[in-house]
């Protein structure tokens, strides 16, 4: 993913409150979110050029959502994907203590991300830049391709938006409102993150389009106070209409799936 803004513990009725974008190329073949048939615990998008996934959630109601770390100039050519990252947290079945402590070791052989991960009750950042897990306090948080809550204009505009439909009314429909957002910052606002100022103007709406590149799909999540999920996803085409209709979950962890 490119943007995730979320409000967590600051919603009587949504501990989580969560609205996010993935970026890419139109080229790149994607599927959209459903149950994995050969990892039937896992709800998730798939990359279908790779095979990992930018966000996904498993039958604990644990979740993962991954962005990539913007700096051209530090990209390792034979990295390993950085889409296996999110499947193999959430089929550990371990704490995560247990889980990123030899994660860790190896995280570097990545290229840069960010990873934000938990459920309503305890909440996560992980950056391999950094390599360590910071615990997220509760309030309105955002995170792009930087760390988290970094000043971007998307991210700011966004949070601003999160906090005023959290103080009005929290529907699916006025969260994907904010994701549709195209408004292009003033040139003195942009980051500069080494891609060039044609680039970085490009990139900097929570909703991107370009030729070659833009935002493919947008997540809504919601988790209240029962431990009930509900989920949608919605895809676009380059012009961006509707290539599919929104694909549509609900459930209350724990699930039970059955052997193959």
């Amino acid at each position: 993913m490119c943007l995730i803004l979320f409000g967590y513990k600051i919603s009587s009725k949504y501990p989580l409150i969560l609205a996010a974008n993935r970026d890419e190329f139109y080229q790149r073949p994607t599927a959209h979110m459903h149950f994995w048939e050969d990892k039937p615990s896992i709800l998730a998008g798939k990359d279908l050029q790779q095979g990992g996934t930018w966000f996904g959630v498993n039958q604990k109601g644990i979740f993962a959502g991954l962005t990539n770390y913007r700096n051209p100039a530090a990209i390792k050519q034979n990295a390993p994907s950085r889409g296996e990252i999110i499947i193999d947290f959430l089929e550990s079945g371990k704490s995560i203590e247990t889980h990123f402590k030899p994660f860790k070791k190896k995280a570097a052989s990545y290229n840069g991300f960010n990873l934000i991960f938990g459920n309503k009750d305890n909440l996560f950042w992980f950056s391999n830049l950094k390599n360590t897990i910071k615990k997220i306090t509760p309030g309105i948080h955002g995170l792009s391709n930087r760390f988290l809550n970094t000043p971007w204009p998307k991210v700011e505009s966004g949070k601003k938006a999160l906090q005023k439909i959290i103080s009005e009314t929290i529907t699916s429909e006025s969260l994907f409102s904010i994701l549709t957002d195209q408004s292009v910052p003033d040139d003195s606002l942009l980051p500069h993150t080494g891609m060039g100022l044609e680039w970085e103007r490009i990139l900097s709406p929570l909703f991107i389009q370009s030729d070659i590149y833009g935002t493919r799909s947008s997540i809504v999540m919601l988790m209240n106070q029962n431990g009930n999920i509900k989920i949608t996803e919605r895809s676009y085409h380059p012009e961006n209409k509707l290539l599919y209709k929104d694909q549509k979950f609900f459930f209350t962890p724990p699930l039970k799936f059955k052997n193959r």
